[in-house]
């Protein structure tokens, strides 16, 4: 095979250069192959999870604020009202999770009904609340919090918006997604003397915690905290309230999340009252 003199090449790419600056069309010209982007995440670092089906209701005063929607995890009705308003679900047995469930939120769409509003949008709603069975009605006519089902019994608003309220029960779609939260963990303080009761709100990320771990702000030996029922955390030790506590919390749900909250409960704190630091699961 005849070799092509190397000057040759040269002057050829440099044609080929001038051609393609000429304004020659780009079909001519083999393009680049694309930048490979980054993968991309929640600045929570939670990442969402794939769809799946259940169903939903609605329950509560049709305003869907108040005591009502948060009892089974703890929620008051000033918590509801002023961290998750309307955006709220009770959750049957297998989503719930003895307590674990609770602050967890998911993004609901209705499907495959009639009832659905137009364009099937979605809400975001947070576990505050347990589904309870209903053991004298079945899983498909009544019962719909039985499990295994996965059900979402809704704050009648966000039911609203995904379908007309005389459907009563439809069928959804529904996944995991990271919490998106303002401001940093909050610590409502019960108890006395000898027994610390935490109740942990306003998760970011994913939303739950399954270990809390508390030390006076002059200490450096951690207590483990108990979970008592829903986001209430105990311990039983004496605790000088004219020293600040120390938080340390650790999601439920992987990949797990540490984080201490070194601010939240500051020196001559009193039960009765929530404190709210700077930290959080961003």
């Amino acid at each position: 095979m005849e070799r092509i003199p190397a000057i040759v090449v040269v002057v050829l790419i440099a044609a080929a250069a001038q051609l393609a600056s000429a304004g020659f069309p780009n079909q001519y010209w083999p393009a680049p192959a694309p930048a490979t982007p980054a993968p991309s995440g929640p600045s929570t670092g939670f990442p969402t999870s794939g769809w799946q089906d259940a169903h939903a209701t609605f329950y509560g005063d049709d305003s869907g604020l108040g005591h009502d929607f948060g009892g089974a995890c703890g929620y008051s009705g000033e918590n509801i009202a002023g961290l998750y308003s309307t955006r709220t679900a009770a959750l049957s047995t297998p989503l719930f999770q003895d307590g674990l469930g609770c602050g967890r939120c998911y993004e609901i769409r209705c499907v495959q009904s009639k009832w659905c509003v137009a364009g099937s949008p979605s809400v975001i709603v947070t576990g505050t609340n347990l589904c309870p069975p209903n053991w004298y009605q079945a899983s498909d006519n009544g019962g719909w919090c039985n499990p295994p089902r996965r059900h979402f019994d809704m704050a009648p608003p966000s039911f609203y918006k995904l379908a007309a309220r005389v459907a009563g029960i439809v069928p959804i779609q529904y996944r995991r997604v990271p919490c998106q939260r303002s401001g940093g963990v909050r610590f409502y303080v019960a108890g006395n003397d000898y027994w610390l009761l935490l109740y942990v709100m306003n998760l970011g990320g994913a939303g739950d915690v399954s270990t809390v771990s508390i030390r006076p702000a002059d200490s450096s030996n951690w207590i483990d905290a108990s979970q008592n029922w829903g986001i209430t955390y105990q311990a039983f030790t004496r605790l000088e309230k004219s020293v600040g506590l120390v938080v340390r919390l650790t999601t439920g749900s992987s990949p797990q999340k540490t984080i201490v909250c070194g601010d939240a409960i500051p020196a001559y704190w009193a039960s009765g009252l929530t404190y709210q630091g700077s930290s959080n699961f961003w």
